[in-house]
């Protein structure tokens, strides 16, 4: 039976990566459902709206907008409830403008709704594309579109049970210049990317990433995308205990 696939996003429900997810998840599946924040979200990170109520919109079959919500909103509106009595056995976010890479991924929302799926039940896959900003502004979906189904069902294949979701990044150059799929760490920077960032209007600023922090490793996800020119798949754990320092600490700590 074809896995009932539930979509969401950062950059809102009417942005053209989720008509991109659209695409790719309707190559695997006709059981598709559209749960998505009614506007940008982007930063998110994994944030609950509590004490505030929400509500959604239907904008078409299948197709919800939650009105002023988080994409981990997003996911437990489709999965406890929209989606009635069986909820989604993968959970796709994205395609997300732009890439989500090293340390970044700990304040994406796009990373947050494949997360969310895992910790409401289902397989998890955050998608970006890669967009070199340097050249435009506009993201190219073509690799995302071309490779995103083949992607994945690879990732589905490989799968086995583990208390993961997958990070996915397209890169940006042509079809045919693109190296292959690398399974891949995600790069621990040597500080967070994230900085103050002075506005034009005296007294403001912004939250940016004017640079990334170097030194960069060969193998992890930032050059491999972007150097290698490969689709950067990482498996992300979901117990985040340092398993080796409990064990020394359980030995160790008292008053």
């Amino acid at each position: 039976m074809a896995p009932r696939i539930l979509l969401t996003n950062d950059d809102g429900v009417d942005a053209p990566g989720l008509a991109i997810l659209a695409g790719i998840a309707r190559a695997l599946s006709d059981d598709v459902w559209i749960v998505a924040p009614d506007g940008n979200q982007s930063g998110a990170g994994h944030r609950f709206t509590f004490g505030r109520e929400l509500s959604f919109e239907e904008r078409g079959p299948r197709r919800f907008a939650v009105i002023g919500g988080s994409p981990a909103d997003c996911v437990v509106a489709g999965m406890t409830h929209i989606l009635g009595d069986r909820p989604a056995d993968l959970v796709l976010s994205g395609v997300n403008a732009g890439q989500n890479l090293g340390d970044i991924i700990n304040c994406s929302g796009t990373a947050a709704g494949a997360r969310e799926g895992v910790l409401q039940g289902a397989i998890g896959i955050a998608l970006s594309q890669s967009m070199n900003y340097d050249v435009s502004r506009d993201p190219d979906w073509t690799n995302a579109g071309h490779f995103g189904a083949e992607v994945v069902a690879a990732i589905l294949a490989a799968h086995d049970g583990e208390d993961v979701f997958y990070n996915v990044n397209f890169p940006f150059c042509a079809t045919g210049e693109v190296t292959g799929l690398a399974a891949v760490a995600h790069q621990r920077f040597s500080r967070s990317p994230i900085r103050y960032y002075p506005s034009d209007k005296d007294g403001e600023f912004f939250m940016a990433i004017p640079e990334t922090p170097k030194p960069l490793d060969p193998e992890a996800d930032f050059e491999t995308l972007h150097r290698g020119r490969a689709i950067t798949v990482t498996p992300m754990r979901l117990q985040q205990t340092d398993m080796a320092l409990l064990e020394r600490m359980q030995g160790t700590l008292s008053l």
